[in-house]
């Protein structure tokens, strides 16, 4: 399954689902801090494993950096109180407060502790830490933007996106470091305007889900295993379809918000930060298109021991979700007239 339903567990997604939804919908910076507490609280029961030495290892490295992060994010808090009285924007204060943010979601510079992390993890936890644990976080640096450090980091967040995923063979920490560079652009989408980073945001999110179910069902982790295995050529076609689309190939759906974001960044006379994130695009879409070109065209002999078991139902979703990929531009028409 993609993942393992028992009590516990729904009891902790439960609170993880809300303890988002008490952070965003604080009206005290307290109560931020208190909501990012409860869910770093509720996922770490869901990452720990007591039989995967990897997995307690993730748990603990997770706990400390969100940990730091959220001492960092309630000593800015303490000390606005106390020194400034009132809440008044003082540059260094926006700073701290956006460096905290930036560590709880994995943003570089402090991204060391992600792709680390995300190895331990099943394809599940993988999918909600790239999705679901930047809501909050990025919701809350919304309320406090320091415009020319965000631009520095939305820079730096593209370029290390690409210079970290070039030369992975775990698929796991390739999906990191382009959610790193992804990152960049969901910056670049909030500064613009929330509705912008929340259609980004989805649009991301329904790209990684097929992608982690579809690693999570043919049980890879590296990319040799995308060669190695018996595949049925139409989940070749949805890996094809989906990395492209997640690399942001023009009719695919992953290109549009990527557009929306481009146009207004030409039109607001950002015309390097623009230069710079188009470049990336294109050294992302080569390391994607490296993989799904060895894995279509490598022929491995069929192993007639191996058999390839899998729900056709499950198979038909995924080529569903596959063909909404293809006919983004299509489909987004309706949406935005």
């Amino acid at each position: 399954m993609f993942f393992n339903i028992n009590s516990n567990k729904m009891f902790f997604y439960f609170i993880l689902f809300f303890s988002t939804l008490i952070s965003i919908s604080s009206n005290s910076w307290l109560g931020c801090w208190i909501g990012l507490e409860i869910n770093l609280l509720s996922f770490i029961p869901l990452i720990s494993n007591s039989k995967n030495l990897l997995s307690s290892e993730a748990a603990l490295k997770y706990f400390l950096t969100q940990s730091i992060a959220s001492i960092n994010f309630l000593f800015t808090i303490l000390l606005m109180m106390i020194i400034l009285k009132n809440f008044e924007i003082s540059n260094l204060m926006s700073i701290m407060i956006n460096s905290s943010m930036l560590m709880k979601m994995g943003s570089a510079p402090f991204h060391f502790w992600f792709p680390n992390i995300i190895e331990g993890l099943s394809w599940f936890n993988c999918f909600i830490l790239m999705s679901w644990q930047k809501i909050s976080p990025m919701i809350l640096l919304s309320y406090y933007i320091n415009t020319n450090f965000l631009l520095m980091i939305m820079i730096l967040n593209v370029i290390i996106g690409v210079l970290g995923g070039i030369n992975q063979t775990s698929l796991r920490k390739l999906m990191t470091f382009s959610s790193i560079n992804n990152l960049g652009w969901m910056l670049a989408a909030m500064m613009i305007s929330e509705n912008l980073w929340m259609f980004y945001l989805i649009m991301y999110s329904f790209l990684i889900s097929i992608m982690c179910l579809l690693f999570n069902l043919l049980n890879t982790y590296f990319i040799n295993q995308l060669f190695i295995i018996n595949m049925n050529f139409s989940i070749k076609i949805s890996l094809l379809i989906n990395f492209l689309s997640l690399g942001g190939l023009p009719p695919f759906l992953g290109f549009f918000p990527k557009w929306i974001i481009i146009n207004v960044m030409i039109m607001n006379k950002f015309f390097i930060i623009t230069f710079i994130f188009i470049m990336m695009s294109l050294i992302m879409l080569f390391f994607y298109i490296r993989i799904i070109y060895s894995s279509i065209m490598f022929n491995y002999f069929k192993m007639k021991w191996f058999k390839f078991f899998m729900k056709n139902n499950l198979i038909s979703y995924i080529n569903l979700f596959s063909m909404i990929s293809l006919l983004g531009m299509i489909i987004s028409t309706f949406f935005f007239m």
